[in-house]
């Protein structure tokens, strides 16, 4: 992190790729505001994922995105693989979303250093017939 005329910590900047180290920087600066979209399918997000992280499954990213994303925020995706990731990415760029990175290692490597996650199952309740 630099430091603004010495006084201020401010987040290191966005890179099309980031590590593990970067998000959590940025979470732990507290800002500007991100969003972390896991790009992997429904089961394996609630089976665990980064806290905060949102998911939108690769195959409906880009009818996802147009509703849940804003163009100029700062979006980190990851998934398991980092081809997943890359190509996510890559679309979210070609759609026009300016500030972009691919978390490498993706959830892999976020758990291997203990950073935080979440799970268990979206929907806390029962349906019954």
């Amino acid at each position: 992190m630099d430091l603004l005329f010495g006084l201020i910590p401010t987040p290191p900047p966005l890179q099309a790729k980031s590590r593990v180290y970067d998000l959590k920087a940025r979470l732990d600066w507290g800002g500007p505001a991100l969003t972390i979209v896991d790009v992997r399918d429904r089961s394996e997000f609630h089976a665990s994922h980064i806290s905060g992280a949102i998911n939108i499954p690769l195959r409906r990213l880009m009818h996802s995105a147009r509703i849940n994303l804003e163009a100029t925020r700062d979006i980190y995706v990851y998934s398991d693989a980092n081809e997943d990731a890359a190509l996510a990415a890559a679309k979210l760029r070609e759609a026009g979303y300016l500030n972009v990175s691919e978390l490498q290692g993706g959830i892999p490597a976020w758990k291997a250093v203990g950073y935080p996650i979440e799970s268990g199952v979206a929907y806390p309740f029962r349906l019954t017939s």
